[in-house]
This record gives C-alpha cells, structure tokens and sequence, in this order.
C-alpha cells in the first residue's frame, strides 16, 4: 500500500539512482498499455470481444509467462480494483432504484434456482476430488458466482443496455453479490475456525448493511445528486469518484463487496448527473477496466493449469449448462420472449472476480492446495467462453421455440 511519502521518497530515490525500480514500473505499465491498445485493436479487426486477449495477454505476462511483469504488478492490483469499481458504478447508473427492486421481486425465484443449479456442482466436484468439506464449500462459491465485471463491460460493449433482458440479467447478478455479501462473512469465520453464532453474527451485519444501503438509494437519491451536482465536468468527475472510491472502501472494510457498494452508489446518482457521468466516464472504466482483465490473467501461472485443466473444463462444462437454464426460466418468468431468454442464459456464463477472491481466501487459509488452480483454470475457461459466448448469442441457433400466438407475442 503507497503512504503519503511514497511519492516523495520515490522522486528522491529516481534523484540518486537512474536506474530505479520506478524505471522498471513505468517501462513495465508501458508495455501493459501498448499491449492492450494492440488487443484492443485485433480484437475490434477480427470482431471478437477484447476481454479474453486482454486475460491471454496477462498469462502471458505473469509468473511463468514470457514477459514477466513484477515490479509493476501493485499498480496493477490497485488499478484492476479501479476497474471493478468503474464498471460497476456505471452499470449501476443505466437503473434507476425502483427498476431495481421491481426486478429483485420478479426474479427473486430465480435467485435461488441459481443458488442450488450452481453452487451444488462445485460442492459436489470437491467431494468426489477429496477436499474437506469447507474446500468444498469454497469451491461451491466460486462456481455459483458469476462475472458482475465482465458482464457489464460486455453489456455496454455489445449495446444491450437497453434490451428488454438487461434488467433480468441485472437483477440475477445483484441478488448474487447480496449473497456474496453474507457468504463471504460466514467463510471467513468458518476458515478461522470461529463459530455458529460469530458466523451468524457476521452475515447479519453484512445483510444489514446491504439493507440500510438500498434504503438510502430508495429514499434519498435525488439529495445525493444534488450535492453531487456541479457545471464543472472536472469538479462533478473528482466528485463522483472521491465518492465511488469512498463507499467502495467502506463496503469492502465491513466484507461487503466493493462492487456492491458501487452499484448501489450508480443507482442513487440520478436525473443530470447520471446523464453527464455516463458521457464522462466509459474511457476512464475502459482503461481500468482493461487492467483489471490483465490483471486477473497475471495472477495465474499457466504451468498450475495442467493438473487441473480436465477436471476444471468438466464442471465449467456442466455449470455453463446450469447458469444458461437459470437464465432462461429467469427471462421466460419476466415475459421475455426466446431469443432474450437466450442472450439471459448465455450473459450468465462468465466467472471472474468474485471467484478468484474466493478461491484466493482458501488459498491464504490454506484449505487446499488445488483450490487456487482449479479456481484458476476454471474462471479462465467460462471468462473466454462466456465472453465469446455473449458476442455471437445472437448467430447461435436458440433451442428454443416462440410460444404459441395469443394476443401479443412476448418481446424479444
């Protein structure tokens, strides 16, 4: 963590040493950069999504890769941060509070079929692998949990804000970070050995919190806005962000996401505001957004994959199965019509951040030795596949049929 001599003491280090470790950050992040703006370019060339290049491009560049990046590599964990946050904050923005909750009430059924098709699987491989049960428990997480950053990059990216399905896909991934709000808690407890009622204790200060935080949205959104308010682009930017970064922070210094707390500020931001920080901020969360993609590929060392590489391709096979089914009734309960309910079950497929968190607390705990590669190759898996997945649902064939014709047929 920098503290607030580090920009001083580095420029008095740079002074007395040409040939400084901050020489080898910037020449480092320069590369990162010019590597995703070249990605970036291919994968817009070839028409495919930037995010898998953009994972690739940080195996390639982490531990065991070809151009190991180190002395760089805690910008990049503060600035992947950044990104989820950024992402998050704007998708946040495209709802307003009451599209929230009506969606939460009409897919709450939902959630839960999500919760049992998913997680289940991962308890289950654990079982079978020999893991202890709280391993198993851990690895339940990291299969139940999709990608809330790559969903909402790819969102935007593929112009699906607007469709009829968003809000569906949308409502699934919050109830999911709700959970992960009183899951997280009760690991913690239950990897230190703590017990039944600590644990109980601290989801419902978790659930509590996630609680006071909507009610605020609800209630006092357009205050938020008011104060938030300025004529001044680079006044209403530091602003808002001063106030992301801060309710973040303090969403994730209580174990709650730090996502969540910034979709849920996205949410009270209303009326101007969120019309001009929506015009302002999509090249700043590309750019973060971009380094956190790089980031979580850097954190994987290839050569870990391959011992775990078939069992992880069997559960992300079947798990990709179960998050499209949980799509489809999802978007099929809302009146969506058959190529929606398809983009729904397909959106859900990409693991990401949550995942890796959780497989990294069981590392650090350590729960089981192979928990952090399998969780590694398995994310990596669903977070190519999902993305390409999301790019073409709409040229792969539906399994499904349109109902029957009766009055207005349901939207696509």
């Amino acid at each position: 963590m920098l503290t607030a001599t580090a920009p001083l003491s580095g420029l008095r280090v740079v002074a007395a040493s040409p040939h400084s470790e901050t020489s080898t950050v910037l020449i480092e992040l320069g590369v990162v950069f010019l590597v995703l703006a070249l990605l970036g370019r291919l994968a817009s060339r070839i028409g495919i999504p930037s995010i898998p290049l953009y994972l690739l491009a940080g195996l390639i560049m982490g531990e065991g890769g070809f151009i190991p990046i180190a002395a760089g590599e805690d910008f990049l964990a503060i600035g992947a941060q950044i990104g989820v946050v950024l992402l998050l904050l704007l998708l946040g923005l495209e709802y307003s509070p009451d599209d929230l909750r009506v969606g939460l009430r009409t897919t709450w059924k939902a959630g839960i079929l999500d919760g049992v098709a998913n997680a289940v699987p991962g308890f289950a491989v654990g079982l079978l692998l020999g893991w202890s049960v709280t391993a198993s428990i851990l690895l339940a997480g990291v299969t139940y949990i999709s990608s809330s950053g790559i969903i909402a990059r790819l969102l935007d990216d593929f112009d699906r804000l607007a469709n009829r399905e968003t809000p569906v896909i949308l409502s699934l991934l919050v109830m999911e970070d709700i959970v992960m709000a009183v899951f997280l808690p009760i690991l913690a407890v239950l990897l230190v050995g703590a017990t039944i009622v600590q644990g109980a204790i601290a989801a419902g200060i978790a659930i509590a919190i996630v609680a006071a935080a909507f009610f605020f949205a609800l209630k006092f959104s357009r205050h938020v806005s008011t104060v938030v308010h300025s004529h001044s682009r680079e006044l209403l930017l530091l602003g808002v962000l001063g106030l992301a970064f801060l309710v973040a922070g303090l969403a994730e210094a209580v174990q709650v996401s730090a996502a969540v707390g910034a979709f849920l500020l996205g949410l009270t931001l209303s009326g101007n505001v969120a019309d001009q920080v929506r015009g302002l901020m999509p090249p700043l969360r590309d750019v973060f957004g971009g380094i956190f993609f790089v980031f979580f590929g850097i954190g994987i060392d290839p050569r870990d994959l391959v011992p775990v590489l078939l069992p992880a391709l069997a559960l992300a096979l079947v798990t990709a199965v179960t998050k499209v089914g949980t799509g489809i009734w999802a978007a099929r309960q809302a009146g969506i019509g058959p190529k929606g309910q398809w983009r729904t079950g397909l959106s859900l497929v990409p693991r990401g951040e949550f995942s890796i968190v959780i497989a990294g607390l069981g590392v650090a705990a350590g729960a089981e030795a192979m928990l952090g590669p399998f969780a590694a190759a398995y994310v990596l898996i669903l977070a190519v596949a999902g993305s390409i997945l999301m790019r073409f649902a709409d040229r792969i064939p539906s399994p499904l049929k349109a109902p029957p014709r009766r009055g207005v047929p349901p939207a696509v």
